[in-house]
């Protein structure tokens, strides 16, 4: 078996797997689990710092993004997609198929998204019914100020939808303070339970636009409506994957545990970037580094693939390339959540160190 040091999935602490082994009741049934997947939600509402009410969904982190998107979007609405990457830029398409217009504001996919450069935007344009915005962007490793992003864009009555799916408790979130509408999260990255369940927080404003709306939400699904009042009726518009549920809450609590979990992600990122730079590597993207993962430039003379795969075969570390327009390009290597230790990436240092100060790749 390998070392998982990839940006999501990542690694799995031992007491979340024993938790997800447990004898599970029927959730369609037992009171009691609608009790504690309300109390879990509760708790994902305390570790982002609002009084938002959160919902647990059956999917991994895309059904998040989508459910934001399918909740809030009529026909003709128009909705400012921030894109400085190719997540970003993905939001176009959850915005188009529930009939909204997507207007991209594009930017520089090596450079966090400029906040002045924004309002010079918004001050000619800001007739949208929200925004989209990617917190990381994993497949570049881009970092964007949503702490300063969100309220702005709030201030010109823009509504926003962030995915914070490989930022969140790797990097601070604090959702009230930065007047976030739809913040969607999930399992796999530095939360650190596996793949399969995303979970999406709603402001009041949120609540009140669905409730607006001219015509029913377009999917079941991915319909965030249809969990209201799901805990004074005690009932879940499908059957919710209850030993998942038991992992995330143990992972969760062990993120409520560990006071120094920001600092630690940010001491080891850096330790990251500073010994690839030492090695003479170079960093993608230029700046708005990400403390959850970090992506560097495949070197001349090599291809991602053979680094890759002699990561895996020679030192039992997976890493990762990247897809899109970085395909064959980049590398990245996954330092959240449980990744976030001072051995496990000394030992991806070690690994790439003795591949490429060794024989010359193709």
């Amino acid at each position: 078996m390998y070392k998982m040091m990839t940006p999501g999935p990542t690694q799995v602490r031992e007491n979340v797997m024993l938790a997800r082994s447990c004898q599970f009741p029927n959730p369609d049934l037992d009171e009691e689990f609608v009790g504690f997947y309300k109390d879990t939600c509760l708790l994902i509402s305390e570790l982002l710092h609002t009084k938002n009410e959160t919902l647990i969904l059956n999917g991994e982190g895309i059904l998040g993004l989508e459910a934001a998107c399918a909740s809030i979007t009529e026909n003709g609405d128009r909705v400012l997609v921030l894109d400085n990457g190719i997540y970003g830029k993905g939001f176009q398409d959850f915005v188009t198929m529930y009939g909204g217009e997507a207007v991209l504001y594009s930017k520089d996919y090596r450079k966090p998204l400029d906040v002045l450069e924004l309002v010079d935007y918004l001050d000619s344009d800001h007739d949208f019914k929200y925004a989209t915005i990617v917190h990381c962007d994993t497949p570049s490793g881009m970092l964007n100020d949503i702490g300063r992003i969100c309220p702005l864009l709030k201030s010109y009555g823009i509504m926003t939808v962030v995915d914070s799916v490989s930022g969140m408790f790797g990097e601070a979130v604090k959702v009230d303070e930065w007047k976030i509408d739809l913040l969607c999260g999930g399992s796999q990255k530095a939360v650190s339970a596996p793949p399969g369940l995303s979970f999406v927080t709603l402001s009041e404003d949120a609540w009140k636009i669905m409730h607006k709306r001219k015509r029913p939400i377009a999917s079941f699904y991915a319909n965030l409506l249809v969990f209201e009042k799901y805990f004074e009726e005690k009932w879940f518009p499908y059957t919710m994957p209850v030993s998942d549920i038991y992992g995330l809450r143990q992972a969760l609590e062990n993120i409520k545990e560990d006071e120094g979990m920001l600092a630690r992600h940010e001491k080891i990122a850096k330790f990251v970037r500073d010994s690839l730079l030492e090695m003479g590597l170079k960093l993608y993207p230029e700046s708005g580094f990400s403390n959850t993962v970090t992506v560097f430039v495949v070197p001349d003379g090599w291809t991602d693939r053979v680094i890759l795969s002699r990561m895996k075969e020679e030192y039992g570390i997976l890493l990762a390339g990247s897809f899109g327009e970085f395909s064959g390009r980049v590398i990245r290597i996954g330092h959240m959540g449980e990744n976030a230790n001072e051995e496990d990436v000394r030992d991806v240092i070690a690994g790439l160190r003795g591949i490429l100060e060794g024989d010359a790749g193709k």
